[in-house]
């Protein structure tokens, strides 16, 4: 007697996979509006002797591509993998009734599900080796001074959550920048972290595909029927 079909679960993984992608990409608009909103705007800073200074809210070297990186892998899982795999199991489904064997579309889809998981990959391993390569630096109060807003920070690469990680150990002037900076980071990490599910739940749903595809192509004479629910599934000729 034949498997059971992995249809169901595949449609599973791919609901949580677009829900994940979804999450994703809220939380990095969430770090470019903030980048775009008030971080474009100088923070004030209290200096020794009491004075103080405008710091710009960007320093001059500040790392933006692991951003566009995961913002891609997001998105492509979502809208490629997402919403084209909803379309590529409808007319796997209808292949696979009126025809008796596996859509193009369905393989189509199963090469963009392994490439988007690859471009997942590449935003995980790049996210974080840039992220602890400028980890635990830190703002020189003389050189940030001497540099004062419009001018920016010169010193060092930084990626916007070391940035700020950075500016809370500054005497900022207003607790209503440190509590926006501090609400920021948290969703900064989460994007960054979010990238760990989107890419197991990636690599599942590569799992139970290519799973599926072997599946069919077990079945003797490419032969389906039906479950009692209407799903289609291989039946192996006597």
């Amino acid at each position: 007697m034949a498997s059971r079909p992995l249809i169901k679960y595949i449609y599973g993984a791919l609901l949580l996979l677009a829900i994940d992608a979804a999450i994703s990409l809220s939380l990095v608009s969430s770090m470019v509006a903030f980048l775009h909103g008030r971080a474009s705007r100088p923070f004030e800073v209290a200096y020794p002797a009491g004075s103080r200074f405008n710091l710009a809210g960007h320093p001059a070297n500040l790392l933006v591509d692991q951003g566009h990186t995961t913002n891609g892998a997001g998105g492509t899982a979502l809208v490629l993998v997402g919403f084209g795999g909803i379309l590529a199991l409808w007319l796997e489904h209808r292949s696979r009734t009126a025809y008796g064997k596996s859509s193009v579309a369905f393989y189509i889809w199963t090469t963009v599900t392994i490439l988007s998981w690859l471009l997942t990959l590449t935003a995980l391993i790049y996210v974080f080796v840039v992220t602890a390569t400028t980890a635990n630096q830190t703002i020189d109060l003389s050189v940030a001074s001497r540099n004062a807003a419009p001018a920016k920070y010169p010193d060092n690469d930084w990626t916007p959550e070391n940035w700020f990680i950075a500016m809370l150990a500054l005497p900022l002037v207003y607790e209503a920048d440190r509590n926006a900076i501090n609400y920021n980071l948290r969703l900064m990490r989460g994007w960054r972290y979010n990238i760990i599910p989107l890419f197991l739940l990636g690599f599942v749903l590569i799992d139970l595909v290519i799973l599926e595809i072997l599946r069919v192509r077990k079945s003797k004479g490419g032969m389906y029927g039906r479950t009692a629910s209407g799903d289609v599934y291989g039946k192996e000729q006597k």
